[in-house]
């Protein structure tokens, strides 16, 4: 996923909710977790969910603690923004990092990278692991080592508000193009603006890359690819559709903005993934929940794709108490702690067995996102990976700006990419 921008640095106040606690480990504890063989110590989490998901995974972690009565949860719930360069600053400084953090699937190979986790091969963490999804295990894996446990996958797909697509009397758009000749319809008949086109957050923009046949690079033959015909095109597809009113933009909190416009029904649709699902259904056009439909992104003109995304569980190198948190790992990536998140938050599971499960095969929104994950393109999962995304950022306000043409702005991020990968051509 994805929520808000990815790899940019905010400073902000982490607020840590210590859970309660059985007993906490001590007399007894050898600083390994365990006393007399038994789990014990404090295990810090760090959970990087929005706020409508924190509640659940918070009383998820208090599960652990009702199994090992003797671990003490230390429950921090941080803000996706700040996620990634707060764990690095107490990574690298040996201070403050957590035992356990929900990491974001880009950055555990760049974590990996760093050092900063600890491989979770031949340990308790990795729990059944041919029960996981292939695709999920691919961003857990750096240099033939695992550094991580899968625990959410998804992908975008297109929300859509039923009744004002029926009330401007057109179908839900399979193309940007179909979308942009809809728009005219649906501010005439209703008033709403087609679409909320995420322009603060890089991620957003891979559906038009992918859906003019393009990637951001080929990691396999190490070829840098943005700069193409196809990078053009999606820059210039971004443009059009704002510069023709048929989507709204706006540079700063795109997220809360996006997720608040589909609310109140000032938008018809917005490319967003199954973590806002809850968010959305909150809002006044979502009282009848039935409101809310979820077709596949659009396409470009010459095909149709939206990124793989998700979240992993990984632990940190520097774990004083590294038993524990193995053991924190793979119950929170367990077969029946995935089934309860996607029962309560419509989350998609990594592991194949959840998806046989009665509740989760008939919750609708796995009945849509299953199929498209199935079919998402994956991301390079290198160290440089989540670093691709600040040059397009960087370019796509340029060109939402009018400061740059799309062909300046694929020449650009393409420069920008050779000069953070040395060996690509």
């Amino acid at each position: 996923m994805r929520r808000g921008i990815r790899g940019v640095t905010v400073t902000a106040l982490v607020a840590g909710l210590a859970l309660t606690a059985s007993a906490c480990g001590s007399g007894g504890d050898d600083g390994s977790g365990n006393a007399g063989g038994e789990l014990a110590g404090t295990v810090t989490f760090w959970d990087t969910s929005n706020d409508a998901e924190k509640a659940t995974y918070r009383k998820l972690a208090e599960g652990f603690q009702k199994e090992h009565p003797k671990v003490h949860v230390q429950y921090v719930n941080v803000p996706f923004g700040d996620a990634n360069a707060k764990f690095k600053n107490a990574a690298g400084g040996n201070s403050g990092a957590p035992d356990v953090m929900r990491t974001e699937v880009a950055w555990t190979a760049d974590f990996a990278n760093l050092g900063y986790l600890a491989p979770l091969d031949g340990t308790p963490a990795l729990d059944k692991p041919d029960d996981y999804l292939p695709q999920a295990v691919g961003s857990t894996r750096f240099k033939g080592k695992t550094y991580a446990a899968p625990q959410v996958i998804d992908t975008l797909g297109l929300f859509y508000n039923k009744k004002i697509l029926k009330d401007a009397g057109v179908e839900v758009p399979k193309t940007f193009t179909e979308l942009a000749t809809a728009a005219k319809k649906i501010k005439a008949k209703t008033g709403a603006t087609a679409l909320y086109l995420r322009g603060d957050d890089p991620y957003w923009f891979l559906p038009y890359l992918y859906g003019e046949g393009g990637d951001m690079v080929n990691a396999r033959d190490k070829v840098i690819e943005i700069d193409d015909g196809a990078g053009v095109k999606a820059f210039k597809t971004i443009k059009d559709l704002v510069d023709s009113k048929a989507a709204v933009t706006d540079a700063t909190d795109g997220q809360e903005n996006q997720l608040k416009a589909l609310k109140d029904g000032t938008v018809a649709m917005a490319i967003d993934g199954p973590w806002d699902i809850e968010g959305a259904r909150a809002g006044k056009a979502f009282k009848d929940k039935e409101n809310l439909g979820v077709a596949p992104v659009p396409g470009g003109s010459t095909a149709q794709g939206s990124p793989q995304g998700g979240w992993n569980l990984s632990v940190y190198a520097g774990s004083k108490n590294l038993q524990a948190a193995y053991a924190f790992v793979k119950y929170m990536s367990s077969a029946s702690v995935q089934q309860q998140t996607t029962e309560k938050l419509s989350l998609l599971p990594t592991r194949k067995s959840v998806y046989d499960v009665p509740a989760v095969k008939k919750n609708e929104m796995v009945k849509f996102f299953k199929p498209a994950v199935d079919g998402a393109v994956q991301r390079p999962w290198i160290a440089e990976g989540n670093s691709l995304f600040e040059p397009i950022k960087v370019q796509m306000n340029k060109v939402l700006t009018g400061s740059a043409t799309p062909e300046q702005a694929a020449k650009a991020t393409g420069d920008a990419y050779r000069k953070l990968l040395k060996d690509y051509k």
